[in-house]
């Protein structure tokens, strides 16, 4: 096992040493913390303006960002919808599936995927 751990960064928020791989995300069991390692390479540095993901208003997104979403949308299974001015907090940045890029957890409706067509940064 400290071969694992060796190989893995420890975590930018807390220097924790027993980080663990999820997906295209580490995570860091002591105190919750989520990034990507590409995110964590650059130190802070930021996105390239012309390679991230961008909202409805051509704000750059980053993971861990608070969005509002700026129209109603319709939700399977559900009576009413999310509804525009919702905001949505700690988004992750994924490649999903039919330009679904935000991957987030609405108040009242759970986990999902949206796309960032549709909301603007808080």
């Amino acid at each position: 096992m400290s071969d694992v751990t060796e190989a893995l960064p420890p975590c930018p928020e807390c220097s924790g040493v027993y980080t663990y791989e999820m997906g295209a995300l580490l995570i860091c069991p002591e105190c919750g913390h989520e990034w990507s390692p590409a995110s964590a390479e650059p130190a802070g540095d930021g996105e390239g303006a012309a390679g991230g993901i961008r909202d409805a208003v051509g704000n750059v997104l980053a993971d861990g960002d608070t969005v509002t979403v700026i129209k109603t949308l319709k939700v399977k299974g559900s009576p009413s919808g999310i509804k525009a001015g919702t905001k949505v907090r700690n988004i992750r940045l994924v490649d999903g599936v039919d330009g679904h890029d935000i991957d987030c957890k609405v108040d009242g409706f759970g986990p999902m995927q949206l796309k960032s067509s549709v909301v603007k940064k808080a």
